[in-house]
């Protein structure tokens, strides 16, 4: 009896053996685990490479906040279940992408309760795509966007997609063509589309100039006199997404799980897209040699229509500031629409600027909302 007590003690109990459903969850994850290990590896070429090259990266680029969140929870899931070499992987994916996160998402450290102060001397920048001043049921949001500006009262403001015609018939106009020197590009009609649509650059700085980049519809700049200096303002619109409306709703209302017809639409939305992105790419290759040939300070503002991990945004803020990045907080989105994930409107600036506030009021004028930023400018450049 003795024996059979003392039988087995001190011998290394055996490895419990993994039920058969572990087993099939460890194979699916792992499986999944490499689809999105190489996905995300890819992913970090795609600011690097024009659209034009490989014609599926602007729509990784897309996805890429989406593809980096599923990284680190199958990180977290191979830790927890002691799986290192599979953990490691997506941990070292993980710490590569960390420098882009800022880009898209920004840690609320503390909340402000009370109006913050702020230097009377800083500059106030808006960009706002209005849409041609037609709100979401038709009807016009001139009266509304031009409160808008009366209440956050910008110093610089870069519109894309102005309508004078419905702008001149509210009074509110008025006061604000009283307030600000302008510089208008484009047709003062409602155009028949986006080529044809005006930007609009309104400041309380006098206007030295102005000129155009690109046709109207693509990039305008300015030059302000702000104290003793000289900045050029850009106010840029480039090629649209060419996603409609209605490939929206279809999309977001998950239309095309019922649709019979949804390999014929979706493949519709991806070629627009795509062949748009291969002209948004050509568009700022062009505006980005003008913009770095600017010996003075620059503020870039306007719709780029791409996020921030694309070729389009990577080009055009390259050796500028985005202001996001300095004091955004959370998850910021400017396109009313695809779930609320897309930032595509931009204040960019050089060096010379301080970047102090960052801000995107949530109103439902247009398919975009504004962005405001303060810049304080430094005394020497």
């Amino acid at each position: 009896m003795a024996e059979s007590y003392y039988d087995g003690y001190g011998s290394r109990s055996a490895r419990p053996r993994r039920s058969l459903a572990m087993w099939l969850l460890d194979a699916v994850m792992t499986l999944l685990t490499l689809v999105v290990a190489v996905t995300m590896a890819v992913t970090y070429f795609v600011p690097y490479t024009n659209p034009a090259r490989v014609w599926f990266f602007p729509l990784l680029g897309l996805a890429a906040p989406a593809v980096y969140v599923a990284t680190l929870v199958l990180a977290l899931y191979w830790i927890i279940r002691w799986r290192w070499l599979r953990a490691g992987t997506m941990l070292v994916l993980v710490a590569a992408g960390l420098f882009q996160v800022s880009l898209f998402w920004r840690p609320e450290l503390r909340r402000n309760y009370h109006a913050q102060a702020y230097d009377r001397a800083a500059i106030k920048v808006m960009t706002y795509n209005v849409r041609n001043f037609y709100g979401e049921k038709g009807g016009s949001s001139v009266e509304d966007i031009l409160a808008l500006i009366e209440e956050q009262d910008p110093d610089v403001i870069c519109l894309q997609e102005f309508n004078a015609r419905l702008a001149q018939k509210e009074e509110g106009f008025e006061r604000i063509e009283e307030k600000y020197e302008r510089a208008a590009f484009g047709r003062t009609q409602l155009p028949d589309s986006l080529h044809g649509t005006p930007l609009m650059i309104l400041s309380k700085y006098r206007i030295l100039r102005s000129g155009t980049v690109l046709t109207p519809a693509s990039s305008v700049w300015a030059d302000l006199v702000i104290g003793e200096d000289t900045v050029r303002v850009f106010n840029n619109h480039l090629r649209s997404t060419a996603i409609t409306a209605s490939d929206n709703e279809y999309l977001t209302r998950r239309g095309f799980l019922s649709d019979t017809a949804r390999e014929v639409k979706l493949r519709s939305m991806v070629d627009r897209y795509r062949e748009n992105s291969v002209l948004r790419a050509a568009q700022v290759d062009s505006i980005a040699r003008v913009v770095a040939a600017v010996p003075t300070r620059r503020i870039l503002c306007g719709d780029f229509n791409d996020t921030p991990m694309s070729y389009v945004y990577r080009t055009m803020a390259r050796g500028l500031n985005d202001a996001f990045s300095a004091c955004g907080s959370g998850y910021s989105h400017t396109y009313r629409g695809f779930y609320n994930m897309l930032r595509i409107d931009y204040v960019l600036s050089s060096e010379g600027f301080e970047t102090i506030s960052y801000e995107v009021p949530a109103v439902d004028y247009s398919d975009h909302h504004p962005v405001l930023v303060r810049l304080r400018k430094h005394t020497t450049h």
